[in-house]
């Protein structure tokens, strides 16, 4: 089935040497992912280096690191919601640029610097407006029939996950000129971006198909969040999806400067660490993913692969103690493999437990436990880091870990009351009373 046109104002006649606008559309939407994506990472590596030069104390890194991550996440989720209901209302186009030209902004702000409080201003600003994925998908669900959207969704994925990829190798790259160049670099990437859609993307949602009135209820931040613990028979994989981000949110916030102090690294290999991972994780979501859910089930998948995570977090923590970087390929490789693996199966057993009229419903609560893992995380672990050692943060992940795989078994009884044993992969497990 084709994708429908999106609309214009000057209709074109396609030929056979034209592709439909609503194909054209798809095409810009996986190149400014893509430079999003880029844009995003790009920083990375370097955002540790580039905060230390406005601090008196070094020891303190960690900790004003792990307030930049936290800061950007709470200022999403902040804003998500309204973001999302404003591109209701009046369309994707305005609400996407806005967005990009606030990141670009916010990058800009970084890159120049001067002092740490304009460099928390610009992660702020970048916050604030770094809800453009989620009007992507919006575009996309405009513009596509409902049983097509899975694989333009997986599409606009698989770019965004290139742009993961070459994102950190280039920052640190940009390194070597100076710490303020990916900044900088990264605000042209988002500013393109901004001028290329204005120019060739149309508008996806009708006038006719917006929403007229907006409440001020669907603003709250924290309405999403409320509805998770009314769903009693998701609570637990809910739960679980919490405990693993929380500590992959220390891990991404903290391995750099992990890097820096136990290996002696700089930007451009920190970056060369983030582009593994975003290999291994492509490697393994593309290619193993599909035949060992097929094969194990999302339990005992989610389960096993949750123990590698586990281990993963022992070997990284041991870098504080033994400057190895043969520790460093085996935990990283390892985190990238089996974190792809938790992530599906994890998705998985929360679409199984959703009804069919609350996909998109559960989808946004499990979307606010993310965002508040992605909250919390860096503050405990840059707490750790700085007061009780550079291997607390992962081995206490290790505890955290265990609690998501403890939730998951826990959620097993209600997976079989939803008869969702065939395709869970329950049966190696003996049923309790």
């Amino acid at each position: 089935m084709s994708i429908p046109n999106v609309p214009t104002s000057q209709p074109e006649v396609p030929d056979s040497t034209t592709p439909a606008p609503g194909r054209k559309a798809i095409v810009l939407l996986a190149v400014i992912s893509f430079l999003n994506m880029m844009g995003m990472t790009i920083i990375g590596p370097v955002l540790p280096f580039m905060t230390l030069r406005y601090l008196n104390n070094p020891n303190d890194l960690a900790v004003v690191v792990a307030w930049m991550t936290s800061i950007y996440g709470i200022c999403q989720f902040i804003a998500a919601p309204g973001l999302g209901l404003l591109s209701d209302r009046f369309g994707r186009r305005p609400v996407l640029f806005v967005c990009m030209l606030g990141s670009a902004i916010g990058y800009l702000l970084f890159g120049l610097g001067g002092a740490i409080w304009i460099l928390f201003l610009g992660r702020v600003i970048d916050g604030l407006t770094g809800g453009n994925y989620s009007v992507l998908f919006g575009y996309i669900a405009d513009i596509t029939e409902p049983e097509e959207r899975g694989k333009y969704f997986g599409i606009i994925g698989g770019v965004s996950g290139v742009g993961f990829i070459v994102g950190p190798a280039i920052g640190g790259l940009l390194a070597n000129i100076s710490y303020n160049t990916p900044f900088l670099c990264a605000a042209a990437i988002f500013l393109l971006s901004t001028v290329w859609g204005f120019f060739f993307l149309p508008e996806s949602l009708s006038k006719e198909n917006r929403v007229t009135v907006i409440s001020l209820g669907d603003l709250n931040p924290l309405k999403q969040l409320g509805n998770v613990f009314t769903m009693s028979n998701l609570r637990w994989v809910l739960l679980a999806g919490f405990f693993y981000y929380f500590p992959f949110a220390i891990l991404i916030s903290n391995m750099t400067i992990l890097l820096k102090d136990s290996l002696g690294w700089n930007a451009t290999d920190a970056g060369v660490v983030s582009s593994v991972v975003g290999v291994v994780d492509i490697v393994v979501q593309g290619v193993l993913v599909g035949k060992l859910l097929s094969f194990f089930g999302d339990v005992k998948l989610g389960i096993g692969s949750l123990c590698l995570v586990a281990i993963s977090y022992i070997l990284l923590g041991a870098l504080a103690l033994v400057a190895s970087p043969i520790l460093l390929v085996v935990g990283v490789i390892l985190f990238a493999g089996s974190g792809g693996l938790v992530e599906n199966a994890l998705r998985g057993l929360t679409s199984r437990l959703a009804g069919s009229q609350q996909q998109g419903l559960v989808g946004g609560a499990s979307q606010s436990m993310q965002s508040l893992a992605m909250i919390l995380g860096p503050l405990y672990g840059g707490f750790l880091y700085a007061q009780f050692g550079h291997a607390t943060p992962y081995w206490s992940g290790v505890v955290i870990i265990a609690l998501a795989i403890g939730s998951v078994v826990l959620a097993i009884p209600v997976l079989r009351g939803h008869g969702t044993e065939g395709g869970s992969g329950l049966d190696g497990f003996s049923r309790r009373k």
